[in-house]
């Protein structure tokens, strides 16, 4: 069976597919799924939520870089 890429169906899916693996065990604790939920929502207009799952994101990262760049991507999505 071949995967059809989720850019062909956008966001919406995308965040379908984000949503079902958040309860997976072996990803609790890993930053790029609130990071990838993070885009996700963005896309879609919900920029509060997005900016959450980014800071969500940082604060699971070890790496200071990517702890800049997703805190950069929350400031960016506006005020609290």
């Amino acid at each position: 069976m071949r995967a059809t890429p989720v850019a062909a169906y956008g966001p919406d899916r995308g965040l379908e597919i984000v949503e079902g693996l958040t309860g997976e065990p072996a990803l609790k604790g890993y930053h790029l799924l609130p990071s990838v939920r993070g885009d996700l929502l963005e896309r879609l207009g919900r920029r509060d939520e997005a900016r959450a799952e980014f800071e969500r994101a940082a604060s699971l990262t070890r790496n200071d870089r990517e702890r800049m760049v997703l805190l950069e991507r929350a400031a960016a999505c506006g005020p609290e």
